[in-house]
């Protein structure tokens, strides 16, 4: 995975054709008339997700986007397709990071719904990475219990994903989860296991949030559309301090991002030839 670039021009040519700027959620996440998550994307049985390097991606850069998929939060992938994932992608590459390998994950609640956890690949090609933002299924879920599994995000990133960045340069990927609700405090053995198919131990969202910072730097994007999410804002905070960040305007999101990847890196790849990469991606 990785080893292809993100063509702007290409990215734009084709969502024209795809029909992404004018078709529905419906018409484009076509997972939602299944009722179903695409089995390339069920977690149960998967070792390792792998950010490697390349020929073509020599300083590979491990991002994950865990994107919550319940009720009031559904939009937001509609929102990436249309418009978001090229102003994201593209602001890394010009912002001086041209090996980003993205990763998309889909987050619901491991306490009632069907689907609490999606996976796509590490890719870094633009064709690619609508690919596996398309085949989310945006189940819509959730429930009244006061929080989302955003933990499920920090067991997976800990457990099961390798990095060149990190097992070659011992540096750490960057983590975000996107979301309007408190993050649950439990993940019992039971779910792990319902869901992965493996696990024997009960984890705190602190323990997952320190085995987590072993190999990523974890930020949330508290999204604060309503009273409840400014609410849990306040909870976030105080998890996460300065990386928790607070916008109001959820189509903020890939600049929110670009920036503190580009702010990340920006004195790391001062070897990396500046045209490598940048050659398709236009100035957004």
């Amino acid at each position: 995975m990785g080893s292809t670039r993100y063509d702007i021009d290409a990215r734009y040519s084709r969502a024209s054709k795809a029909g992404y700027g004018t078709k529905s959620a419906g018409e484009i996440f076509t997972q939602n008339a299944k009722r179903m998550a695409h089995e390339s994307m069920n977690p149960n049985g998967i070792a390792f997700r792998e950010s490697r390097d390349s020929e073509v991606h020599p300083y590979s850069v491990p991002i994950i986007l865990g994107l919550d998929v319940t009720g009031s939060m559904g939009h937001i992938p509609h929102e990436l397709i249309r418009e978001g994932l090229p102003k994201l992608m593209g602001g890394i590459i010009q912002g001086g990071v041209p090996d980003p390998a993205l990763l998309f994950l889909g987050i619901g609640d491991h306490e009632c719904d069907g689907y609490p956890l999606q996976v796509g690949q590490f890719e870094s090609g633009d064709e690619e990475l609508d690919m596996w933002l398309t085949r989310t299924y945006i189940e819509s879920g959730g429930g009244g219990n006061a929080g989302e599994s955003y933990l499920l995000a920090w067991y997976f990133a800990a457990f099961h994903t390798r990095t060149d960045a990190f097992e070659k340069r011992k540096q750490k990927g960057l983590l975000f989860t996107v979301g309007d609700e408190p993050c649950l405090k439990t993940l019992p053995a039971s779910a792990i296991r319902e869901i992965m198919g493996t696990g024997q131990q009960t984890y705190t969202h602190y323990e997952l949030l320190e085995e987590e910072k072993k190999k990523y730097e974890i930020y949330h994007i508290s999204v604060l559309h309503s009273d409840q999410a400014i609410r849990a804002d306040k909870g976030w905070k105080e998890l996460l301090g300065q990386n928790c960040i607070s916008i109001e305007d959820h189509r903020e999101i890939p600049d929110v991002i670009k920036n503190i990847i580009c702010d990340t890196f920006k004195n790391k790849t001062s070897g990396i030839s500046e045209n490598r990469g940048l050659d398709n991606v236009q100035m957004l």
